[in-house]
């Protein structure tokens, strides 16, 4: 046998070996510290309601990758983009005389947002919530703090317009992350509505195209 021959071999089965090692690790569940990089607070949160049990907390979070970790946000058009950060900023406004219409309106807004970039609808709030946590795990708290207003008796923790203030303000994160064009969306839009110069400058000024009349205190309401 020549020795080019027996370097392909080698090659092939080096390459082969390679390959199976990556299948298994890319089958293999998710650890704890991918786990705690991927859902952050979510992570802790877990943790809690499994009384300190890390284990049991990461194999719930485990099972939320794989009923959700596959799912792909659908892109929005720049006019819908452009219609949700308006109706954000109307609510904000409506903010100031009326909080708790106005968190009602922001928890239905961030629930309608979500169904409309391709996680389950806000009809099923808690697939809702794990589905989300999966990919935006980082800031769904304000979404919890907006909803629980919206249903809690008493409006909230405290009931307070400060306490209302502080859950639209985390809200608005979740909002924004959900609004803002993923790589495949700004594609389209350099493809569809203008240069890609254009394009660029429109997706890093999303996070300020939502306005906010929350991070500034209001004497009426207070």
């Amino acid at each position: 046998m020549s020795t080019g021959l027996i370097i392909a071999l080698i090659v092939i089965v080096a390459v082969a070996l390679v390959a199976a090692v990556l299948i298994l690790l890319a089958r293999r569940p998710q650890g704890g510290s991918t786990l705690r990089r991927r859902f952050g607070p979510e992570y802790d949160r877990a943790v809690a309601q499994h009384d300190g049990d890390a284990k049991a907390a990461e194999r719930d979070l485990a099972e939320r990758v794989k009923r959700h970790g596959s799912l792909r946000e659908r892109p929005l058009e720049p006019a819908a983009r452009d219609e949700y950060a308006a109706r954000w900023g109307a609510v904000q406004e409506r903010f100031v005389d009326s909080p708790q219409e106005a968190v009602a309106e922001a928890d239905r807004l961030v629930a309608e947002l979500a169904g409309a970039r391709g996680f389950p609808d806000g009809e099923r709030y808690e697939e809702q919530l794990d589905a989300l946590s999966v990919h935006h795990g980082h800031h769904l708290h304000g979404y919890r703090r907006v909803h629980q207003a919206t249903y809690a008796p008493a409006g909230g923790a405290d009931g307070s317009t400060e306490e209302l203030r502080a859950s639209m303000v985390e809200a608005r994160a979740l909002y924004e992350e959900l609004l803002a064009p993923v790589r495949e969306d700004a594609r389209q839009d350099t493809a569809d509505t203008a240069p890609a110069a254009a394009s660029v400058r429109d997706e890093r000024s999303h996070r300020a195209h939502v306005p906010s009349v929350l991070t500034r205190r209001h004497a009426k309401g207070s």
